[in-house]
């Protein structure tokens, strides 16, 4: 397997992850001082509260995705390692964070880092149990599940339009996406309703070879889409 990864992205989101997080401590100390300090000025307080809320947030953003290691793009690297040279991994170069492109298609890979149990319940996937330590986490030191259901179909319509743009055609190109697990302590039920598959990264191989036996892409096809993709 091929893998292309945008380095430079990377060591510079890495390190906008790293001065947004100092300053949002910052920030949130300075809100403290001045609340125990000048009760007079507890609006200012507030206001250094919520702007240092609002720098950590972006800080674990910005580091979860590329500051800490391992990163989301080691993770898939590890998980899909041993596929043949026929598959190309790329991240952070199409329109796309992570996308593979091989003899199983073209797929739009979703990594959650999240820890617990996912079930897909009234139209959306929901992490069940952890308790207060589940929800200090999700508040303070790591992002929620998001909305993975709404989020593929948008990048597969990016990813539509980007081909569209490099091969002037888009005739039963097979687009798909998939949401996938890399937290050792993750779990997700299967269920039929849900508008894209789900499983765990040590699953992911597995689940790729299969849909490359059950719906496969001639390789001269998928040749063209790594030539364009560079």
């Amino acid at each position: 397997m091929q893998i292309v990864t945008n380095e430079k992205l990377i060591k510079r989101n890495a390190r906008v992850g790293q001065i947004t997080s100092l300053a949002g401590l910052a920030v949130l100390v300075v809100g403290m001082i001045i609340s125990f300090s000048r009760t007079d000025l507890f609006v200012w307080s507030m206001v250094a509260l919520l702007v240092g809320f609002t720098f950590s947030q972006i800080g674990i953003y910005f580091s979860n995705r590329w500051g800490r290691r391992p990163r989301p793009d080691e993770h898939l690297d590890a998980a899909l390692k041993g596929l043949d040279a026929n598959y190309t991994l790329y991240h952070y170069s199409t329109p796309t964070s992570h996308l593979l492109v091989g003899p199983a298609g073209i797929w739009v890979l979703i990594p959650r880092h999240q820890r617990g149990k996912f079930v897909f319940e009234k139209g959306r996937w929901h992490q069940k149990g952890g308790g207060i330590l589940q929800a200090y986490l999700k508040i303070f030191a790591q992002e929620g599940l998001g909305r993975p259901d709404l989020e593929a179909p948008a990048e597969i319509d990016e990813m539509y339009k980007y081909l569209q743009r490099q091969l002037n055609e888009v005739n039963n190109l097979p687009v798909s996406a998939v949401l996938v697990l890399t937290n050792e302590n993750a779990d997700i039920e299967e269920h039929p309703e849900a508008p894209l598959p789900a499983v765990h990264a040590k699953k992911l191989k597995e689940f790729i070879r299969k849909e490359a036996k059950t719906k496969p892409v001639p390789l001269p096809r998928v040749k063209k889409i790594q030539e364009q993709l560079g």
